[in-house]
């Protein structure tokens, strides 16, 4: 990437130009985008996975911020600009990963604790007492589980020495890592701005959704004093200038959840519009509007963005466990092909799965079953299937899970879907991104920028200080680099569907109640 300032000075001269960094869960980045939405240069650093027991992960909040520091210079440096090129910094992160520091020192008292660590499972399931896992879900869409920041909060109040005195004498922030990225990046114990948005505080269950204010009744239940909690903001608003650092001076101006930042990158602005992430598993959102929809059907109701003082919008939120892994085990596990790429070559030799259906329940199905007694199922086998046929499957079962999510999202909030943008590693699967289109029989869009998280955040920050003019704007800049339309009969949609289910239903209760 060596060349990179001599041939960006040449093609983008000097700006001006948004900054974004993603504090993502293996690495940080930051982005230096155009006034296009094109990329102009990128910085990234991978940071340290610390599994101390089973089920334990964690990051080193320090080290993390260094990286982010880095990387930062570095994109800004391979673009060849200065601060006075750069209008705004935007910011998007790994959600619901906690970190708690001192804010006299700025030292983290404990490793961050990340969004996929589960020791925080016997407190959820005594914090649900005998209503269980509902227990917050009117005042926060979410069901009580380890993946979310309030218990981690107070996990670490019950086991760090001498913690949950010094939180109360209000010399303890928390943070998710977009206030832990703001609170440094403003300056620190200098004046460091303690605060966090809307999308990424809908993520801790200590946010009513209703008011976007903490919940005191929560914040008691859970024994959160309210004293370590960061200001609630807005998704695009100045929080602050850089304070130091090639970027000081310049404006710290939005701050989104990855898969929320997502959405917005996605320009997905009008009720109903949906994005999909197809990664290792699957995240999909989609714009409820401005009221928040209860999930009776297995998905998260969550806020989506929020633009200055401008009405929030909310979103549901359902997620697939395993979808690009399901390629990795064909590849890995089984030995069926070589390469991820060669699933779609191979799937492409034959017209149909030969009646397979493959349910890939491997730790139990997410979204929206929830049923962690499942595991999976490669069902409808008979002679004539080849192992060419079991790739098309394994390609249905992502197509067909996305179809389940959407039948749960159109149920709850009774709004059809109108077209799913899609991003991430699997888009580049023509044969899926068909498949999925014959199955939600809708259109599916592949943007030109693939990177749509780091161009959520770049968007929002852009808002909040006018370097674009609004959200029409933005979504002029949205371009296509594909599109699929379906090409299947309802008649054969419909009978497939119907085998699909079957074949779900034969992964569940597999695993007997273990207690």
């Amino acid at each position: 990437m060596s060349e990179t300032p001599t041939t960006s000075h040449g093609t983008h001269g000097h700006g001006p130009f948004i900054a974004a960094i993603d504090q993502g869960t293996t690495s940080s980045r930051c982005i230096v985008f155009d006034k296009d939405g094109r990329i102009v240069s990128v910085d990234q650093k991978e940071h340290e996975q610390i599994f101390p027991k089973p089920g334990w992960v964690e990051h080193n909040a320090t080290e993390i911020w260094t990286n982010v520091q880095q990387v930062v210079d570095g994109a800004v440096e391979k673009a060849g600009i200065t601060a006075a090129d750069v209008k705004a910094i935007g910011i998007t992160n790994q959600r619901e990963t906690t970190v708690l520091w001192d804010k006299n020192t700025g030292e983290p008292v404990h490793n961050a604790i990340v969004w996929q660590d589960t020791r925080t499972d016997a407190l959820c399931k005594e914090l649900g007492r005998n209503v269980g896992q509902d227990r917050f879900r009117r005042e926060t869409g979410l069901p009580l589980a380890s993946y979310f920041a309030g218990p981690k909060i107070r996990w670490l109040l019950d086991n760090v020495e001498g913690l949950r005195e010094r939180a109360e004498r209000g010399e303890i922030l928390f943070g998710t890592m977009d206030s832990w990225v703001i609170w440094n990046l403003t300056g620190g114990v200098n004046g460091g701005h303690h605060v966090t948005d809307v999308t990424n505080a809908s993520r801790t269950m200590l946010m009513n959704l209703h008011d976007l204010a903490w919940d005191e009744k929560i914040l008691t239940s859970m024994d959160i004093p309210a004293a370590v909690l960061p200001e609630i903001k807005s998704s695009a608003e100045v929080y602050g200038t850089a304070a130091s650092g090639v970027l000081t001076g310049v404006p710290v101006a939005s701050a989104l959840g990855d898969q929320q930042a997502a959405l917005f990158g996605q320009t997905c602005f009008q009720q109903g519009e949906a994005k999909s992430t197809y990664g290792t598993g699957t995240f999909m959102l989609m714009n409820t509007g401005h009221e928040p929809v209860n999930s009776y059907n297995g998905l998260l109701t969550t806020v989506g963005y929020r633009i200055g003082d401008e009405t929030p919008v909310y979103a549901l939120e359902g997620s697939i466990a395993v979808t690009g892994s399901l390629v990795q085990w064909m590849r890995d596990q089984m030995g069926l092909i070589n390469s991820a790429a060669e699933i779609e070559t191979l799937a492409s030799t034959v017209d149909d799965n030969g009646g397979a259906y493959f349910v890939p329940a491997f730790s139990g199905l997410f979204a929206p079953y929830w049923r962690s007694d499942a595991r999976g199922v490669i069902a409808g086998l008979t002679r004539y299937v080849t192992k060419a046929h079991i790739a098309r499957a394994v390609l249905e079962a992502t197509a067909w899970q996305t179809r389940e999510i959407t039948d749960a999202m159109t149920k709850d909030s009774g709004v059809e879907l109108t077209a799913l943008k899609v991003d991430g590693g699997m888009t580049s699967n023509n044969l899926l991104m068909q498949t999925i289109s014959d199955f939600l029989d809708a259109p599916v869009v592949r943007p030109m920028v693939a990177e749509t998280t780091c161009l959520g955040a770049a968007y929002a920050a852009g808002l909040a200080v006018g370097f674009w003019s609004s959200t029409d704007e933005l979504r002029a800049n949205w371009r296509r680099a594909a599109e699929w339309t379906p090409r299947m009969d309802a008649a054969t949609r419909d009978r497939e569907y119907k085998s699909w289910l079957k074949a779900v239903e034969r992964t569940m209760g597999w695993i007997e109640d273990e207690e």
